[in-house]
């Protein structure tokens, strides 16, 4: 049984004469225990998706099932039986963080003692604030709590909606540590990421973009499929180098990469022949290298063709 099916879902939000497709025809499938990334920007339809599968919004075409569920019909089950930690903090800030904690045990007909060994590594690092309003946490301590409050019940399907969205590099990396953790202990975890890079911390992801499924794969699998030579580029006059090189009958497609300009090739073509077409414009310091695709350059080369 998969943990989580979605087919053909569409949902739309407006009036009858200005609606906007949220989701579009969206179909997946999640594997019991697999750490499953949505990666997509804002607005691409990731909290829509998140809401219908964790029965809080109905579709207005398709089915989806968690844990073998219907998320209309068995709506009740589907409660009992997932976490959900939506992208804004949503406890309660003027409870404790021990009284926040303690209300969603006891909402699940659980207690703290009875799962402690669940979100033990989690709640550990913020149990010396237990007595700290929630409100007054900082956003890696607000992440944690949120966690241990989705877990306290001992979910099998874990649902995390943009978790590191508005912290720290440190909480970032600390927070995915953390999912490992649980992944270890065969829950499901379904994560919505507009961070390219925690795609790659993922057994698999999907693409979304305004709605739809660009790709679903492997990491590996997705960088693997880029098929163009790219190029690492930069020069002393970076902005105006970025239009150069889309000008250059070469190039398939360039753009800004942090300290470089990533350039997409039509063919295989010499890099000093291109040094030597850049210097022509009166470039400087020119450097260029071959570098590997990552799931950033996948998906603006997906954006472009879909």
């Amino acid at each position: 049984m998969k943990a989580l099916t979605a087919e053909h879902i569409v949902k739309m939000y407006g009036s009858r004469n200005a609606f906007t497709c949220a989701l579009n025809n969206i179909s997946f499938e999640v594997e019991q225990g697999e750490l499953y990334g949505i990666i997509g920007p804002d607005g691409a339809g990731k909290t829509s998706l998140f809401r219908i599968l964790t029965t809080l919004l109905l579709a207005d075409k398709g089915r989806a099932t968690v844990d073998g569920f219907d998320v209309v019909r068995d709506y009740k089950s589907i409660r009992k039986r997932v976490g959900y930690m939506p992208g804004r903090f949503s406890l309660y800030h003027d409870l404790t963080v021990a009284e926040n904690l303690e209300f969603f045990a006891t909402i699940f007909e659980t207690s703290i003692q009875e799962n402690y060994d669940l979100i033990k590594d989690i709640y550990s690092q913020i149990e010396p604030f237990k007595d700290r309003k929630a409100g007054k946490l900082s956003g890696g301590m607000k992440q944690k709590l949120a966690l241990s409050c989705a877990l306290i019940h001992r979910p099998s399907v874990l649902f995390l909606d943009e978790p590191t969205t508005g912290v720290d590099a440190v909480s970032r990396k600390e927070f995915w540590d953390m999912l490992k953790g649980l992944k270890q202990q065969g829950i499901t975890i379904v994560v919505s990421t507009p961070y390219m890079d925690e795609a790659e911390l993922c057994d698999r992801v999907a693409l979304l973009q305004a709605g739809n499924i660009l790709s679903v794969n492997s990491p590996k699998g997705i960088t693997g499929s880029f098929g163009k030579p790219l190029l690492a580029v930069r020069s002393s006059k970076m902005y105006r180098l970025l239009n150069d090189l889309k000008a250059f009958e070469f190039a398939e497609d360039a753009y800004a990469f942090g300290e470089y300009h990533h350039l997409v090739l039509k063919g295989n073509t010499d890099k000093e022949d291109i040094r030597r077409l850049i210097v022509s414009k009166g470039h400087e310091d020119v450097e260029i290298c071959a570098t590997s695709p990552m799931i950033e350059d996948c998906f603006i080369a997906l954006m472009k063709t879909s």
